[in-house]
């Protein structure tokens, strides 16, 4: 218990204690040793954090397609025999161009207007659309090689109505009709 006594210092103990604790200038190979990069780390990482908190995630899909080859098929046939087939979606419904022309309401003839109309309730017939390029392509034994369609749609066509398009023009119950799709430029 003889060490709970505090035992005052000498003056010589005071002297010293005060000279040691004095600031002194450091030596000149001592200045600017150290760098304190904790206020630098402390605002990575709030910046990291913030960064982390505003990241919003995309999930993109794509499809694959290849640019049109002339001719309408990566065959050695001229135009003028190949179907060209074309598919423009518009606010109405959905016309079919060939090249001997655009196919009417119906897909029994040539002619002008819509092919494939909207259905009463407001939606695009999708089945009727796969039933008449069906038919399409078997009009002609040449078309039964053709696996390129190249559709176009109006600027106000929502996204998912061009994906169900071109389900509908890939393939029907049978098989295959266009599985080669590719996008136009609507003029």
């Amino acid at each position: 218990m003889a060490h709970d006594i505090d035992v005052p210092l000498s003056p010589a103990q005071r002297s010293k204690i005060r000279r040691l604790a004095r600031w002194k200038p450091p030596d000149p190979g001592e200045e600017a040793g150290e760098l304190n990069i904790i206020p630098f780390l402390d605002i990575i990482m709030n910046i990291v954090v913030f960064m982390m908190a505003t990241l919003s995630v995309v999930f993109t899909s794509s499809i694959d397609t290849m640019p049109p080859a002339a001719g309408g098929s990566r065959g050695t046939r001229t135009a003028s025999k190949a179907l060209n087939l074309t598919a423009l979606i518009t606010s109405d419904g959905i016309a079919l161009k060939t090249s001997g022309g655009n196919i009417a309401t119906g897909c029994q003839t040539i002619g002008a207007g819509i092919t494939v109309p909207k259905r009463g309730t407001g939606e695009h017939d999708y089945a009727e659309l796969t039933r008449c390029v069906s038919e399409l392509k078997k009009q002609n034994e040449r078309f039964a090689e053709e696996s390129q369609v190249t559709i176009t749609a109006n600027p106000d066509v929502e996204y998912q109505v061009i994906i169900h398009t071109m389900d509908a023009l890939r393939k029907d119950a049978t098989g295959e009709l266009f599985p080669n799709v590719h996008f136009g430029v609507a003029r």
